[in-house]
This record gives structure tokens, sequence and C-alpha cells, in this order.
């Protein structure tokens, strides 16, 4: 069993940006996307740890990290920002291609 760091990684980062946005910006809507998205991506990173040619679950993950990346991506076109927009648009791309590379390469059943 191997553990998926990148998806941990992802989830804590994802968690800390809710809670930063809330700690600075004093918005709670912040906090709670961030921590519900970070919960996500932890569930999904503990289950692909657990069974990773599960492709349900890939989908999921993809679509969790595709989520954060259109609308963190809407949100950096609109102001330019790096920081948090940017960076929460880059690592949710990142993450996304890392579920669909690695669901490319696994081997599929031919019926």
């Amino acid at each position: 069993m191997s553990v998926d760091w990148v998806g941990f990684s992802y989830a804590a980062l994802v968690s800390a940006g809710g809670i930063m946005g809330y700690l600075k910006a004093g918005s709670s809507t912040s906090l709670v996307a961030g921590l519900l998205f970070g919960l996500l991506a932890a569930v999904g990173a503990y289950l692909a740890s657990q069974n990773p040619k599960n492709v349900w679950l890939s989908l999921g993950n993809a679509g969790t990290s595709g989520t954060l990346a259109v609308v963190m991506g809407l949100r950096f076109l609109n102001s330019w920002k790096f920081m948090p927009a940017g960076l929460m648009t880059l690592a949710s791309v990142l993450v996304l291609m890392k579920i669909l590379i690695g669901m490319l390469k696994r081997p599929h059943k031919k019926s």
C-alpha cells in the first residue's frame, strides 16, 4: 500500500487556504469551502491509498480538483493576483493532471 502524499498535501493546502481566507479577510465562505474541499481531498487521498485502482474514486478526486481549478482560475483571471487564486489554480491543475495521467496508465480490461 502506497500513501498518496500528493493528495494529502493538496488537502492540507486547500484546508489551510480556507483557514487563511477566514483569518485574513473574515470570509466564512472561504473557511467552509476550504474545509469542505480539503476534507473531500483528504478522504480521496486516503481511499486512493487504500485502493489505487478504483476508477470511480479517481473521478471523484478529479471532480474536486477540477472544480477548484475552475473556480480559482476564474478568480485569478479577474484579479491577476497569484496569492491565493493563482497558487490554488496551479496546485489544482497539477493534481488534476496527476489523476488523469494515473487513470490513463492503468491497464484496461478488454471485454
